[in-house]
C-alpha cells in the first residue's frame, strides 16, 4: 500500500465522518427544538411554568392522604374494638398500598380499569 492510497482512504473516511457529524449536529438540533417546544406547551399549560409543581403536590398529596385515610380508619377500628394497635398497623399499610397505587394511576404509569371492560389473559382465556 502506497502512501497516496492510505491518505485518500483517510480523505474519504474523513468525508463520512464530516457527513455523519453533521447528520447527528441535525439530529441534536431537530431533538432540541422539539423538547423547546415541550417546554413551551408545558408552560403554556400551567401557570408561568410551575406545572410540575402542582403535578408534584397533586402526587405528594395523594399518597399523604392515602396514610392519613388509611391511620385514620385504623385508629377509628381500634377505639371501637380495642384492639389497639394492631388496627392502625394494619390499615396504615393498606393506607400505604392505597397512596402508592393512587400515585401511579395519577402519574399513568398504570391504567385505571375501565367498568365493563373485558379483561382476557394471554392464553385467551377470560378472567371474569
Amino acid at each position: 500500500m502506497t502512501g497516496e492510497d492510505d491518505h485518500s482512504s483517510r480523505a474519504s473516511g474523513s468525508g463520512d465522518l464530516s457527513a455523519r457529524m453533521r447528520e447527528l449536529s441535525g439530529k441534536i438540533d431537530a431533538q432540541r427544538a422539539s423538547q423547546r417546544g415541550h417546554a413551551r406547551g408545558g408552560s403554556a399549560t400551567g401557570s408561568g411554568g410551575y406545572a410540575g409543581i402542582g403535578h408534584a403536590l397533586k402526587l405528594s398529596s395523594e399518597f399523604v392522604g392515602g396514610i392519613v385515610v388509611g391511620a385514620g380508619l385504623g385508629w377509628l377500628l381500634d377505639e371501637w374494638l380495642g384492639t389497639t394497635p394492631w388496627g392502625l398497623i394494619g390499615f396504615l399499610m393498606l393506607g400505604f398500598a392505597a397512596g402508592v397505587l393512587n400515585v401511579l394511576r395519577s402519574a399513568g404509569l398504570i391504567q385505571t380499569p375501565e367498568p365493563g371492560k373485558r379483561r382476557v389473559d394471554e392464553d385467551g382465556g377470560d378472567d371474569r
